[in-house]
């Protein structure tokens, strides 16, 4: 296999329209493609014919246009390439009109009251900063066109819409800013996200054993296995054989996709892997993200396995989150959060990050919410993941910079310490700027920053919205002042004290996990929430729906729209959890526990009819303890029953979130610890479902 001819060997890419196209329909679709504008119709059916040309040489049959909306997965509706047939034949087409717009039915996916039943339109519109791929499919080959979607009356029904808008924004402020600073050169400026997606693998026959995965994607019940992750063998350790075949065939379905899937390696608990790819314009890595998702799920198939991207799919060992890296780029070749060797200096560098602490400390609730879904509430906090309270980590030399700034103190000249392992045959390395720091939230890496709270199941869309359009607001702010100032260097110098100094409470390098860590924000005055409906209001408060009108990104209606979907999604999932607790206690484990005890008393019964001088103690303390749990599971399933039903008969979708968080989750908790203990106790031959040990270790 040629790793150079198979990349991208999918994806209707530059190369491909260069090649494919006349030099001057390729020259105004690049330039479309990177300033904004309309084609012509007569250039979008020149762009159609080659695209589907191209498309059915690579096997495809079908087309569709491939678009997000906020379900939090992608949508997809294939229709055939071929025509209404003539004289018996038929010829196969795609034409500009069908490659620029299709029409979905709007009123099927979520949208927050936005559409009724009775209005179904829905608009999908090619997105043609990301290209066009095809996707092989059971089904057969599929050309894949990126949109995004919109109701009949143009609201935003998808994750796409707004993070394009954001981008746009965050494009104009940032030429803005480096203008100031004398680059008349740059003509645009980008987001650039790498994910790393973190994931669990197990095996498939087990898997379809438990209803639970099956149905929500984590285990509801389980008790830990012997052997979890204390040992800290799991952490980039040899990957299993059937694993590794697994991940050869990941890679190489996304290097046809033009996915730069770079990194792979075991994570810290036992069946956790991750897979992290190169950097990219955000919202194509929003779609590759997208497709990786995907394409892990199908290649798990082909090997037995199933791919779980649950945030926690087995209680007691780490969950799985999605790290975004992030940063700002101009079409000059310049990264905007590369501090260079002498950040101290480095003027722009300064004003850009005392602009991105600014915009986090503003809007630190927004960018929590950013992250919110059921599945992360169980990561968030718990040890392994960022806490729920956001906070920035800069490390010792740019901390150092920013005291000075503040205090007006001297910068001593910046040296990097080198560091000699005191091995003879080993280089003597040049350290990094400063330690990285795994409990924050909001981590600088060097020239990019690590938004460590995503989950992994999420759609990175919504974290990279409001990341562009906070700092964008900051860009804005600090451009008014600037561009006004009569000594731009003084004025500069005072606004990048003044933020630094304004919102130094968002930095924090200790550990994020402690509780002083928990106090230390109270007293600073940072938010700290931990759950989804804490943080769904975040999305509509003065301030948020000021912030995103002003930039265009969302109107109020769509704001208030989002929450009500976030509400809903959050109680669909605990309801489906609840209802699958309840099917898998009554359906599974209360009759084998049920079983194990009549088995129990009945050779208990027999001992003593054969010797009734026996010891029986052991197994009458057995019988009684294994009894005692099964009423408490029987009660609390019965409770569970109960507060479930009383839940999903309220109507205001907030209250409902709320008392499925309240009352539900923990109804959930208590059904949960008898069924635990009992897998302890109870014959292993009479337990109905794979255990933690056999997911986890068997694959």
């Amino acid at each position: 296999m040629n790793i150079t001819q198979i990349f991208g060997s999918n994806v209707f890419n530059e190369s491909v329209m260069r090649d494919r196209l006349p030099r001057d329909v390729f020259n105004e679709v690049m330039e479309v493609k990177e300033h904004g504008g309309q084609i012509s119709m007569r250039i979008a059916d020149i762009v159609a014919t080659a695209m589907k040309d191209w498309a059915v040489e690579k096997g495809a049959t079908h087309y569709t246009h491939w678009f997000q909306p906020l379900t939090g997965a992608t949508a997809e509706k294939h229709d055939s390439f071929i025509t209404y047939p003539v004289e018996g034949k038929t010829l196969l087409q795609l034409t500009g009109k069908q490659l620029i717009m299709g029409e979905s039915d709007a009123s099927s996916f979520p949208s927050g009251g936005l559409r009724a039943t009775s209005y179904a339109r829905g608009y999908t519109a090619w997105d043609m900063t990301s290209p066009a791929f095809v996707k092989e499919m059971s089904c057969g080959n599929i050309l894949c066109i990126p949109t995004i979607f919109v109701s009949y009356n143009g609201e935003a029904l998808d994750t796409k819409t707004p993070l394009l808008h954001a981008m746009e924004a965050l494009s104009e402020q940032t030429l803005r800013i480096v203008r100031l600073f004398g680059n008349t050169k740059a003509t645009k400026a980008s987001a650039f996200v790498g994910a790393e997606q973190e994931y669990f693998l197990v095996d498939r026959e087990k898997y379809l054993k438990r209803r639970d995965l099956i149905y929500c994607g984590r285990t509801l019940f389980g008790a830990p296995a012997p052997k979890g992750q204390e040992l800290e063998d799991q952490y980039f350790g040899v990957i299993r054989e059937r694993v590794g075949a697994f991940m050869k065939d990941l890679n190489e379905e996304l290097w046809k996709l033009g996915i730069t899937a770079t990194t792979q390696h075991n994570e810290a608990a036992p069946a956790q892997h991750e897979m992290a790819p190169i950097y990219c314009v955000a919202n194509v890595a929003v779609d590759q993200n997208q497709l990786a998702m995907e394409t892990m799920k199908r290649v798990a198939t082909h090997h037995g396995l199933v791919c779980l991207l649950h945030e926690k799919p087995f209680a007691g060992v780490n969950g799985s989150g999605k790290h975004n890296n992030w940063s700002i780029g101009v079409d000059t070749g310049e990264n905007l959060l590369s501090p260079g060797s002498h950040p101290a200096d480095n003027l722009q560098f300064q004003l850009v990050l005392s602009c991105i602490l600014k915009a986090v400390d503003t809007h630190a609730g927004l960018l929590r919410q950013s992250a919110c879904n059921v599945g992360n509430d169980l990561r968030l906090g718990a040890q392994e993941a960022p806490p729920a309270i956001i906070s920035v980590f800069l490390g010792d030399e740019l901390d150092a910079v920013i005291d000075n700034i503040v205090n007006g103190t001297s910068t001593s000249e910046n040296t990097r310490i080198r560091l000699d392992s005191g091995v003879s045959t080993v280089p003597v390395l040049t350290k990094d700027g400063s330690d990285r720091n795994r409990t924050t939230p909001f981590a600088f890496t060097s020239n990019k920053f690590e938004f460590r709270m995503v989950g992994s199941s999420d759609s990175i869309a919504p974290a990279n919205t409001v990341l562009n359009t906070i700092v964008a607001e900051a860009f804005c702010d600090a451009a008014d002042q600037l561009e006004q100032a009569e000594d731009f260097e003084t004025a500069c110098r005072e606004l990048i004290r003044t933020n630094f100094a304004e919102h130094q409470r968002i930095i924090f390098n200790g550990d994020g996990y402690s509780e002083e860590w928990v106090q230390e924000a109270a007293r600073r005055g940072l938010p700290n929430i931990p759950s989804t409906v804490d943080a769904i209001p975040m999305l509509c408060t003065p301030e948020s729906i000021a912030l995103f009108e002003k930039f265009h990104i969302f109107t109020e209606a769509e704001l208030h729209s989002r929450c009500d979907v976030l509400y809903e999604g959050y109680s669909k999932g605990i309801n489906i959890e609840a209802q699958t607790m309840l099917h898998m206690a009554s359906k599974h484990y209360i009759p084998a526990v049920i079983n194990y005890v009549t088995e129990l008393a009945t050779s208990l019964n027999q001992v003593k009819a054969a010797c009734p001088v026996a010891d029986t103690s052991v197994q009458e303390q057995l019988l009684c303890q294994v009894s005692s749990l099964l009423t408490e599971a029987s009660n609390a399933r019965a409770h569970l029953e109960q507060v479930t039903a009383e839940t999903n008969a309220m109507t205001d979708v907030a209250a409902m979130a709320h008392a499925f968080r309240n009352q539900v989750v923990p109804a959930m908790t208590a059904l949960r610890s008898p069924i635990d203990q009992l897998e302890l106790l109870v014959n292993k031959d009479y337990w109905p479902v794979p255990t933690y040990g056999d997911l986890m270790f068997e694959v």
